[in-house]
């Protein structure tokens, strides 16, 4: 991944809309205020790919490619071992 465009604070004002543009078609833009990285501008789509919530675990494991492939498991039916505890 490229490094992203950064912009000095007063020049974002100025081309908001390039720096939108920008955003849209390279990627993250960073503008900068006092020299310092102080937001990021994304595009939507990215922004909701970043947002979108995530899988539950039985989701996840419902869509797994073995989901229905009648892997069968077994358990070590051995006891776990002892532990001295203080």
């Amino acid at each position: 991944m490229t490094e992203p465009k950064r912009w000095q604070l007063q020049e974002a004002k100025n081309k908001l809309s390039r720096v939108a543009e920008e955003a849209v078609t390279y990627g993250p833009q960073v503008i900068t205020k006092h020299g310092e990285d102080a937001v990021v501008v994304i595009s939507k789509s990215e922004y909701e790919r970043l947002t979108r919530p995530t899988l539950s675990l039985a989701q996840f494991l419902a869509s797994s490619p073995l989901a229905g492939s009648e892997l069968v498991t077994q358990r070590d039916p051995a006891p776990g071992r002892m532990a001295d505890l203080p």
